[in-house]
This record gives structure tokens, C-alpha cells and sequence, in this order.
């Protein structure tokens, strides 16, 4: 049975909610004031439910922070701090042959309220043009088409040379942004510290069993309290807490700083993924902050069907393991085995013999051993998609040699067909 997923306001809740039969379960996101403060799971049966039964479970669900934000609200107390002004934004969407997804997010971003944020659709290497047709729509949207490099990093990097504004805000082409997400993530950067921030991203739709159990076992939301990842203070290495970068702002001086994404990790690449971990570990590693910002709210759409939760686990564990090992090859940091390790004996291994065993909501075996199997890959990956990255540039510098010898040849000839010219009118030949 699917799960109906509901957005409510916990300070007006209606007499009754109604769902359709056909959910067996609710999800419901939690707001005061319109501010994200917890979510509720709960049955339903019947497709009803009574408002003073709805109203006891999110108050319970909600917990100290339904009163920790109505105290902050009543003492008009923001722990982010005053904003003197807003910084100018870029809104980045980097996608790749997904035109009904890219419709559905640009319609959410056109809902945005106005502060002057330019927007981007980086289209990588497309097979068709649809994203380029769709996007003739949106007169506010401008379309840059990479083609140099496949790859989510490589669009990330174009997004970020290409963004004319001081922060860059990211979102992928299958979430959809909450009205109040960009302004969310933009009032963290106060902080001149705060390099990146991340922000909540729920279920778009739990229509299927593997929406159900992908939000179940690797959910992309990190809860609802804001948290500040300092450099200083925390392990670059385990970045799991900070969030994905499906949601999130950069600094666009980054470029100088930190450097650009690793375009040998990351979707489209054999690594797949791990380009997001790398880049935030970067960051921490640097001394600088990331912060968690549950208030910058989008909702993403699971993959939905049973293969393509299969596969995108295995990519997960593919990712991880070629993050950890271009730190521990490259970065030379040590402790990534005993990390790796302790993943395997705390999480890993306990999770796959509760599911042999069969016992009540252990996860299914099939899903733990694509991660495994992922996991297990994923080192000789890193060394695929890097060698594949040495060829690249190898090829580039060389066709950039090339055209230059090319220009400098046709130069020359050029100028000695000048100087040709010039001497013979000089003897008085004429040139036919």
C-alpha cells in the first residue's frame, strides 16, 4: 500500500483530513507558521482521520521543537542572527534528459518570491534537445548546454563559472523547491565562514515500494534542527550528517579557495557518485562551515521502481568508497579504512543478518547486497574514472596544441604572403 503524503499546518489543522483509500499511511511534514519543525508517520484507516487525534500525534511527533520554535517566534529570536541584506543568487539546475522532471522544478522555481536571482539550466552532454525546447518557456531561465564533459561535477563546474551572482544555489532537476528555500539557504551566509549550505529535501511521493523503502533506509532529509559542520571541529571524512547536494548554496569564490568539483567522481562518471562528499569534506578540510538548514525545504521524487532502487544503492556504495579512496590515495588520510571498517560492523553486517533472519522491518537482502557489491567496486572505480579523466585532459591539451600550431602556421604564412606582396609592388610586378 502507498503512503499519502501530506503538508500541514500544525497552528490551523482542519476538523478532519481525507486521504484516498488506497493509503494505508500518512506522511506528514510538520510546519508552525509555515517553518518545517517534524514529520509524522501514522496508519490510516479508512482514508480518515479527526483533527483531535491528528493534532495529538503531531504535537508528539513535533516534541521539543514544536515549543523550542514557538519560543523563538515569541522572543523574535533567529539563531542564524540579523541579516543586513540578502546576497545576490544564482539558481542552478543541472540536468540531463529528464525534460517532465525539469518542467515540473522550473514551475516550482518560477513560484520563488523575486529577489533578483538569475537562473541557470546547465544541460550535460543531452542526447535530444527537449530540455532546450522546454526551457523556451521559462523567459527568466537561461540555457547553457555542456557538451565538453558528461557528468554531474562537470555541470556543477559549469553552473559555477557560468553564475554571474555571489552565491550559487543547486538543485537537482527532480526536486521541488519550496517557496521559501532560497531565501532559507541564503540568510546562513552572514557568516563569512559558511562556505556551503545544504537544506531539507522530503519525499516527493511514496507511491511505490521502493519510494517506501528508499525513504525508509537512506532518506535525504537530515532532520528538522539547524546544525553548523565547523572544519575545526568535526571529521571532513564522515560528511553524512551535513546533507546532499540535491539542496544546497555554494560560494561562488569557492572556485579560488577550495577549487571546483572532482570531475572524476559523480554521477556519470565510474565512480558514480561521491562528488557532493568529496567537495564537502574539501570544504571542512579547508577550516570553513557548512551549515544544515531545515527551513530551506524541497521534495525530491524517489526513483520508482524495485531496479532502479537497486541500482541507485549500488551507486551509493560506489560513490562512498570512491570518495574514501581518492582521500585516503590522494589526501592521505589514514583513518579511511578503519571508517570503512566500522561502517561494515555497525551498520552493515548487523542490517544484512537481521534480514537473513527475516526479523520484522529488517531490510530486504537484495537492496543491502547491491550496496555491498557497490561498496566493493567502488576503489577500482575511483582508479577507472581517474585514469579516464588523465586521458581526457591528455586529449585536450593535445588538440589544444594543435589548433595552435594551426593558427600560428596559417599566421606565418599569411604574413609572409604579405610581405610578398609588399616586395613585389616594390619591383613593379604586377600581381594578377
Amino acid at each position: 500500500m502507498a503512503t499519502a503524503i501530506l503538508d500541514l499546518e500544525i497552528s490551523q489543522l482542519p476538523p478532519e483530513i481525507a486521504v484516498e483509500e488506497r493509503y494505508s499511511k500518512a506522511l506528514v511534514l510538520i510546519r508552525l507558521h509555515g517553518k518545517p519543525i517534524g514529520q509524522a508517520l501514522f496508519p490510516v484507516v479508512g482514508g480518515r482521520i479527526g483533527g483531535n487525534e491528528l493534532r495529538e500525534i503531531l504535537m508528539n511527533a513535533a516534541g521539543d521543537n514544536l515549543w523550542k520554535n514557538w519560543l523563538y517566534e515569541t522572543l523574535e529570536w533567529d539563531e542564524r542572527g540579523p541579516v543586513e541584506a540578502m546576497p545576490s543568487a544564482t539558481v542552478a539546475v543541472c540536468t540531463r534528459d529528464r525534460p517532465e522532471d525539469l518542467r515540473r522544478c522550473l514551475d516550482a522555481l518560477m513560484l520563488l518570491p523575486d529577489d533578483g536571482q538569475e537562473y541557470l539550466v546547465i544541460d550535460n552532454c543531452p542526447a535530444t534537445d527537449a530540455s532546450r525546447e522546454l526551457v523556451k518557456n521559462y523567459p527568466k531561465v537561461r540555457y547553457v548546454r555542456e557538451e565538453d564533459v558528461a557528468g554531474e561535477s562537470a555541470a556543477r563546474n559549469r553552473a559555477l563559472r557560468e553564475a554571474k551572482a555571489e552565491i550559487v544555489a543547486m538543485t537537482d532537476d527532480d526536486a521541488v523547491p519550496d517557496r521559501n528555500w532560497l531565501r532559507s539557504l541564503l540568510r546562513n551566509f552572514n557568516d563569512p565562514r559558511v562556505m556551503c549550505v545544504t537544506g531539507l529535501l522530503m519525499p516527493l511521493e511514496l507511491e511505490t515500494e521502493a519510494q517506501e523503502w528508499f525513504e525508509r533506509y537512506s532518506p535525504y532529509g537530515r532532520g528538522f534542527e539547524r546544525r553548523v559542520f565547523d572544519g575545526t571541529q568535526c571529521n571532513p571524512l564522515v560528511v553524512y550528517p551535513v546533507g546532499v547536494s540535491g539542496s544546497m548554496a555554494l560560494r561562488k569564490s569557492l572556485i579560488d579557495s577550495i577549487g571546483l568539483f572532482d570531475e572524476a567522481l559523480g554521477v556519470g562518471t565510474p565512480a558514480k557518485c561521491g562528488s557532493d562528499c568529496e567537495q564537502f569534506a574539501r570544504i571542512l578540510r579547508a577550516g570553513y562551515r557548512i551549515v544544515y538548514e531545515p527551513t530551506a525545504l524541497s521534495w525530491h521524487r524517489h526513483r520508482r521502481t524495485w531496479a532502479e532502487l537497486l541500482k541507485l544503492l549500488q551507486c551509493y556504495g560506489i560513490g562512498v568508497y570512491a570518495f574514501w579512496t581518492q582521500m585516503f590515495v590522494v589526501n592521505r588520510e589514514f583513518s579511511v579504512p578503519l571508517l570503512a571498517l566500522g561502517w561494515l560492523r555497525s551498520k552493515q553486517i548487523p542490517d544484512l543478518i537481521a534480514s537473513l533472519r527475516k526479523q520484522p522491518g529488517s531490510v530486504p537482502r537484495d537492496l543491502l547486497l547491491a550496496e555491498l557489491r557497490g561498496c566493493i567496486s567502488g576503489p577500482m572505480a575511483y582508479f577507472v574514472s581517474k585514469k579516464n579523466q588523465k586521458a581526457r585532459i591528455k586529449k585536450q591539451e593535445a588538440s589544444s596544441a594543435t589548433n595552435s600550431v594551426t593558427e600560428v602556421t596559417d599566421g606565418k604564412i599569411e604574413q609572409e604572403g604579405i610581405e610578398m606582396k609588399i616586395e613585389m609592388k616594390q619591383e613593379g610586378i604586377e600581381m594578377k
